[in-house]
């Protein structure tokens, strides 16, 4: 268990993102079932995964388990906004909550993400309507996502002199094969806010898992086999035979890739829950399983030297 502000998280929690796209109810429920059955607390949506049906089948897989577990749903994301509308205004906080609540069953969110920066609001108006949320007992922390380091110590600085809380997590892509949080100052400034990271895309959407191969057809059914175009973002020959080699270092470490792509983050202090997707309960056993690896800091520079080729570092 590790801390986001105030909550206490598990190191290994679920990314619900393939609910009511990739699984139905019943496979969602499936899944959440492992999850509690494991011992993860933590699960991560967000409005705009398939249109709210993810906030609706997760509320309906925990049922009257609810307060076992912490929801953390995130709002405002550009692509879930209509022309005019910013994510920071407390009137779209106010009314993307409401929705939220309404779809995830509950009277609270326990972690309630902004999905991603809005340059139009002011800081201090976006976080002076979240603190009166957490007074009215309608959320109970609060994070952001895909803030740039300067947009993190920016809202930091505003809430310190305004004495609001300021964003005690923040959610952005990092993996053994991205490694941007390193150099783009993020890190640095979580480092000296205190604030908390929770890495999306930790599996690189399945390209960590050891499921693609170099050389061989995407499996039927794959998440990369499904997206087309998109999932170059994510595979390609030069990762492939990186990854390649990832299933050799694992495997003359005694491990599977997979134990090397979670174990990477929970080995990692500033690191508070890894939030891989599944479809199955048999993802949730193996997601779990694999968080025991403690790297050392010779293995993480033999596995730098590995990736150079796609981090460039």
């Amino acid at each position: 268990m590790r801390r986001i502000g105030s909550l206490e998280v598990s190191v290994v929690g679920v990314g619900c993102n393939n609910f009511g796209g990739r699984i139905d109810a019943d496979e969602t429920k499936a899944v959440v079932d492992a999850a509690i059955d494991a011992g993860i607390n933590y699960f991560d949506t967000a409005e705009m995964y398939t249109n709210g049906v993810s906030e609706e089948l997760l509320g309906r897989a925990l049922g009257d388990r609810r307060g076992d577990v912490l929801l953390a749903t995130k709002w405002g994301h550009t692509r879930d906004l209509a022309e005019g509308e910013r994510g920071g205004d407390p009137a779209q906080i106010r009314s993307r909550l409401e929705a939220s609540l309404r779809r995830l069953g509950t009277e609270y969110v326990d972690h309630f993400q902004m999905h991603r920066p809005d340059p139009e609001t002011p800081i201090a108006e976006t976080l002076g309507c979240l603190a009166e949320l957490r007074d009215e007992g309608t959320i109970r922390e609060i994070g952001c996502t895909a803030f740039s380091a300067d947009q993190l110590r920016e809202a930091h600085a505003v809430a310190a002199d305004t004495g609001l809380a300021a964003w005690p997590s923040i959610q952005n892509h990092y993996s053994v094969l991205t490694r941007d949080p390193e150099h783009d100052g993020v890190f640095d400034a979580c480092r000296d806010l205190g604030v908390a990271f929770v890495p999306f895309f930790p599996l690189e959407s399945g390209l960590l898992t050891g499921k693609y191969r170099l050389g061989e057809e995407r499996p039927a059914g794959s998440r990369l086999a499904a997206w087309g175009e998109r999932a170059g973002q994510f595979i390609d020959d030069e990762r492939l035979r990186v990854v390649e080699q990832l299933i050799e270092w694992s495997g003359d470490h005694g491990h599977e890739l997979l134990d090397l792509a979670i174990s990477w983050h929970t080995s990692h202090p500033l690191i508070a829950s890894v939030i891989a997707g599944a479809t199955r309960p048999s993802q949730i056993e193996a997601n779990v399983a694999a968080a025991g690896w403690q790297l050392t800091d010779a293995e993480r520079t033999e596995v730098d030297a590995i990736v150079e080729p796609v981090t460039g570092r």
